[in-house]
C-alpha cells in the first residue's frame, strides 16, 4: 500500500511532504533538516512523539526519520502509529549509543532501517534515498493491481492480452524519465488512464496532474487556457490569470486530442515544452514553468504533418516515446476481464450488489465488434445493469448487435407489414446504429460525427432525437 493522497482541484493530488523528522533536540532537529532539504526533499518537523503522531494524522509522509528516546512517548510509539496510518511508508530509528537493544526491537516492530548518533550525513542521505527507492518499485508493481484504484481513485489496468501488457511495460519504463509521451490509439482506449499512470509513477507524483482535452475548447479561447494572460490583455480581462501549464508546475500536462490543437498554438506549444518558458497573453516576457507534456491522439499525425496540417517539429518533439494503446477488438480475453470487472463495479453501485454476466451475455460480448472500445463496452454494462431484472446480466439486456445481425442477408428487424413498412425499420436499424457506432469512436464529437457520416450537423442533431440517442 501507498500513502492515500487526495485530490486536489485540478485534478493531480495535494502537495505530500517527503520526510517527517522526530526530534526533540531543537539543534540537532535544524542540521537534519537542512541536510535534507539540501538535497531536495521537503521536510515536516515535529518535537516529540505526540506532534509526530497528530501530524501523521493529518497529513501522509513518504518517510518518516524518529528518534527513539524523547518526551510524551517514544520512537517505538511514532513507528507503530505510522504503521497503523499506512504499514507500507518506511520508517528510519535514530538511536544513541547504548540504546542499540531498542533499536534492535524497532526493526523487529516494523522499522525499515536504524542510524546510529551521532549521524552521518552521507549515511543519512543513503538510508533515505533507499527507502524512497523501495517505495517506487512498490508502486510500479501496483499498476496492475486492484490496490491502485482503490488508491488512486481511476480505474486500474485491466488486462493479461500481450498488447496490453507491452503497453503496460513500456508505461512503466518511461514513467521515470522526463521523456515527452505520446499515446496513440482510437477514442476509448483508456489514453488518459495511461497517462495518469506515467505521472503517478514518475518522480512528479507529488504534484498536479493536470488534464486538458484540446478538441473541447474553442479555437479562439485554447491559448489561453494553456498559457493565461495578464490583466488588461483584452477586454473583460479584469485580472490576471494562470493558464494550465502554471497551474502544472512541477507536475504534467496531458493534452489530449492533441491533433485538434490550432496551428497557430502549435509553436507556442512546442517553445513551451524546448524551453520550458511560456507568453501569457498580454505579457511582456516568459515565465518559466517545470511540467512533462504527455500527449494523446486518435488521428494519424504523422499523415497530418504530410498534409500540412500539424507542424512536423511539434509532431517529431512530442512523439519522443510514443505508446500504442490497443483496441479492444486486439485484445480478445480482455473483453471477458473488463466486462465482469465492470459488472461487477457498476451493479454494485446501481444495485446496490454485483452484477454477474450470463453465458449467452458473454458469447454476445465476445461477438460484438466494439468499435467504440472500452468506453462501449463499460456503458453496455451500465445499460445491461439498469435493465435486468435480477443480477444476472443476460444478451438482451447488453443491447448488442451481434455478428448475425450484421451480416447482409440475416434480419435483425421484424420484417411485418408491407415492404415499405419492413424497409423503414431497416433503415431505423441501420441509421441507430451507424450513428451510435460514430459517436463511440469520435468520443462524442458530433461535428467529427457528422463529417464521418457525409451528412450535415444539423441534420445529426435531427437523427439523434428521433432515434433518442
Amino acid at each position: 500500500m501507498l500513502p492515500s493522497y487526495p485530490p486536489d482541484a485540478v485534478g493531480g493530488f495535494d502537495f505530500m511532504p517527503d520526510i517527517l523528522l522526530v526530534e526533540d533536540k531543537e539543534s540537532l532537529r535544524r542540521v537534519l533538516r537542512l541536510t535534507l532539504e539540501n538535497a531536495g526533499y521537503s521536510v515536516t518537523e515535529a518535537a516529540d512523539a505526540r506532534e509526530a503522531i497528530a501530524a501523521l494524522g493529518r497529513t501522509p509522509h513518504r518517510v518518516v526519520l524518529t528518534d527513539l528516546r524523547m518526551p510524551h512517548g517514544s520512537g517505538i510509539d511514532v513507528l507503530r502509529s505510522s504503521k497503523n496510518a499506512d504499514g507500507d511508508v518506511p520508517v528510519i530509528v535514530m538511536t544513541a549509543y547504548g540504546s542499540i537493544d531498542e533499536a534492535v526491537q524497532a526493526m523487529k516492530d516494523g522499522a525499515h532501517d536504524f542510524l546510529q548518533k551521532p549521524v552521518d550525513s552521507n549515511h543519512l542521505l543513503l538510508l533515505v534515498e533507499r527507502a524512497l527507492e523501495q517505495a517506487r518499485l512498490r508502486t510500479e508493481n501496483l499498476l496492475l493491481r486492484e490496490e491502485w484504484s482503490k488508491r488512486y481513485g481511476f480505474p486500474r489496468i485491466i488486462g493479461e492480452s500481450e498488447a496490453i501488457k507491452r503497453a503496460v511495460s513500456e508505461t512503466q519504463r518511461v514513467a521515470q524519465t522526463e521523456a515527452t509521451v505520446l499515446l496513440l490509439g482510437e477514442s476509448g482506449t483508456g489514453k488518459e488512464l495511461f497517462a495518469r499512470a506515467v505521472h503517478h509513477l514518475s518522480n512528479r507524483r507529488d504534484n498536479p496532474f493536470v488534464a486538458i482535452n484540446c478538441a473541447a475548447i474553442p479555437e479562439t479561447l485554447i491559448e489561453n487556457e494553456l498559457f493565461g494572460h495578464e490583466r488588461g490583455a483584452f477586454t473583460g480581462a479584469g485580472e490576471r490569470r494562470s493558464g494550465k501549464f502554471e497551474l502544472a508546475s512541477g507536475g504534467t500536462v496531458f493534452l489530449d486530442e492533441i491533433g485538434e490543437l490550432p496551428v497557430a498554438v502549435q509553436g507556442k506549444l512546442l517553445r513551451a515544452i524546448e524551453e520550458k518558458a511560456i507568453d501569457r497573453i498580454g505579457g511582456r516576457g516568459p515565465v518559466p514553468v517545470d511540467v512533462r507534456v504527455v500527449a494523446a491522439t486518435n488521428k494519424d499525425l504523422r499523415g497530418a504533418v504530410d498534409k500540412g496540417e500539424f507542424r512536423g517539429d511539434l509532431f517529431f518533439r512530442l512523439a519522443v516515446f510514443p505508446i500504442e494503446i490497443p483496441t479492444l477488438r486486439e485484445r480478445g480475453e480482455d473483453v471477458v476481464l473488463l466486462a465482469r470487472h465492470f459488472a461487477g463495479q457498476l451493479g454494485k453501485e446501481l444495485r446496490g450488489r454485483e452484477a454477474t454476466i450470463s453465458d449467452a451475455g458473454i458469447q454476445a460480448l465476445r461477438a460484438h465488434h466494439w468499435p467504440g472500445n472500452i468506453r462501449e463496452l463499460e456503458n453496455s454494462i451500465e445499460r445491461a445493469c439498469i435493465l435486468a431484472d435480477g443480477a444476472t446480466l443476460e444478451a438482451r439486456d447488453l443491447g448488442l448487435v451481434t455478428d448475425e445481425v450484421r451480416d447482409p442477408t440475416a434480419f435483425g428487424f421484424d420484417t411485418a407489414g408491407t415492404l415499405n413498412e419492413a424497409t423503414e425499420r431497416a433503415v431505423k436499424m441501420v441509421e441507430r446504429r451507424k450513428i451510435t457506432d460514430a459517436l463511440g469512436q469520435y468520443d462524442g464529437n458530433k461535428g467529427r460525427t457528422a463529417e464521418a457520416l457525409g451528412i450535415s450537423y444539423k441534420t445529426l442533431l435531427t437523427k439523434i432525437k428521433e432515434h433518442n440517442l
